[in-house]
C-alpha cells in the first residue's frame, strides 16, 4: 500500500543571499511519515528560492553563495528589475531549481556523507519562507 506524508518546513531568513540547513527538519518529516521504502520531494514554493544538497562547511557555503551572487549578480540591468528589484534572484531559482528528491531506503532519508540539505535564500531578508516535503512509498 503506498503512502503519502505531507509536512512543511517554516522558517526566516535573516540576509539577502543565505543557506539555511533544512536537513534535521526534512529528516523528522521523513520519520514521521512511516514510509519504509519510497522518495522524498523537498520542494520551496518560491520564485525566488531554491534547494541544493551539499556540504555543511563554512568556507564551502561561503563560496556557493558567492558563485550564486557572480552567477545571478544583483545590480546588473535585468528587464525584471524595473518591476521588482529581484530578477537575479528569479533567474537563481529557475536556474538551481526549487527542488530535490532523495530517496527513502529502510525508513531513511538517503544522502550522501556530506550531503545536508538547504534551502538557498536569494531574496531576503524574508519573514516567512515554506518549504513542502512530501514522503511518498511504502509503509
Amino acid at each position: 500500500m503506498c503512502r503519502v506524508y505531507v509536512g512543511e518546513i517554516v522558517l526566516s531568513t535573516s540576509r539577502r543571499f543565505q543557506l539555511v540547513d533544512i536537513t534535521g527538519r526534512v529528516e523528522d518529516i521523513v520519520s514521521k511519515s512511516g514510509v519504509r521504502n519510497g522518495m522524498c520531494l523537498v520542494y520551496a514554493p518560491h520564485a525566488t528560492a531554491a534547494i541544493i544538497a551539499n556540504e555543511h562547511e563554512p568556507g564551502l557555503m561561503d563560496d556557493i553563495l558567492d558563485e550564486v551572487r557572480r552567477l545571478f549578480p544583483p545590480n546588473e540591468p535585468w528587464r525584471h528589475n524595473r518591476i521588482d528589484d529581484n530578477a537575479h534572484a528569479h533567474l537563481g531559482s529557475a536556474i538551481i531549481g526549487a527542488s530535490r528528491i532523495f530517496p527513502v531506503i529502510n525508513g531513511r532519508l538517503v544522502r550522501g556523507t556530506w550531503q545536508n540539505i538547504f534551502l538557498v535564500e536569494m531574496d531576503g531578508p524574508r519573514s516567512r519562507r515554506r518549504v513542502v516535503v512530501e514522503v511518498m512509498g511504502a509503509g
